[in-house]
Formats: structure tokens, sequence, C-alpha cells
């Protein structure tokens, strides 16, 4: 088995869960926080989104990313700053984000899924050993650890979002 056909498994069966997840769940509760200090599911989701997206294009492949070129930014509310992800937000930032509908944040978890697939069905162990640099300390980094880091915050959100899916309406993520 290849390697990209272990992390292609690894994060479809996260998209997988995840989409069962997301199943029967309405607007409020997608951005229902359990309290002050943890995040919604809906900004989980949008949070795991921006990562895959943010590595796939614009990292791996030096493309622009797809929350700016199909202009995700615009239905989600927010500017094109390809650096938004959320990643170290305050809880007043976390607090004061709304999210759009639940078409909108699924529609960008569809647009991103097909564009890691695409991405992923391409590789091979070139590619896997090539070295990019990673902002912020522009240190090179080879593509296959830097995928390795994707696949563990991938799955880490897709699991945050079945457990409040289970905390709020059941285990639906799991049957």
């Amino acid at each position: 088995m290849a390697v990209t056909d272990v992390i292609s498994t690894s994060l479809e069966r996260n998209w997988g869960m995840v989409d069962r997840a997301l199943e029967g769940l309405d607007d409020a509760i997608l951005a229902r926080q359990p309290n002050d200090q943890s995040n919604s599911i809906a900004w989980l989701l949008w949070h795991m989104n921006r990562v895959v997206d943010r590595f796939v294009n614009d990292r791996f492949q030096s493309k622009p990313q797809i929350w700016i070129e199909a202009g995700w930014h615009q239905r989600f509310g927010m500017d094109d700053d390809p650096e938004t992800t959320g990643m170290g937000w305050s809880e007043a930032q976390i607090a004061e984000w709304k999210p759009p509908g639940k078409d909108v944040l699924v529609g960008y978890f569809e647009a991103v899924k097909t564009s890691a697939r695409a991405y992923l069905n391409g590789l091979d162990e070139e590619a896997l050993a090539a070295s990019i640099n990673v902002p912020p300390a522009n240190e090179p980094r080879l593509v296959s650890d830097m995928l390795g880091v994707l696949v563990f915050d991938n799955i880490t959100h897709g699991g945050q979002i079945a457990y409040l899916r289970g905390y709020y309406q059941g285990m639906g993520w799991f049957v």
C-alpha cells in the first residue's frame, strides 16, 4: 500500500464520520458553543477545512486557495486573507465569529474534499519527498511530514465534531 493510500484512507474515514455527524443538525446546533472556552461544530468544520485548503492548495501546490478563488470567503462574510484559518484566535474572536448556514459550511467542506482528493490522487514518491518552506518560520519541511500534520489536525477536529454531535443529539456520527 502506498503512503498516499494511507493518507487518503485516513482522511476519507474522518470525512465520512463528519458527514454522518452533520446529518440532521440545524444551524442553531451547529453554532452552539458548549461553553465560552469551547468551539462550536460550525467553527470546527470551518477551521478544519481552512487548514486543508491552505495546506493542499497554497502550501503544497502554490495555487490560490479555493477559499479565495471560488469566493467562499464572501459566502462566510469574511475577508480574503489567505492566512485566516482561526489558528491562534482568542476566545473573543471565536465568540464574535458568526457562522453561515449549514449549506455554506457543507458546501465549502465538499469543495475542500474534492480539491484534496485531486491533489492526493496525483501524488507520487517524488512529490512526498519534496521540501517546502512553511510559514511563519519558513523552515523547510518535507511534504510527507506536513501531510502527517494535516491528517492529525483533520482527525482531531473531526473527532471533536463527532463528540459534540453526540453531546447534543446522540451518536449519529457512529451508526
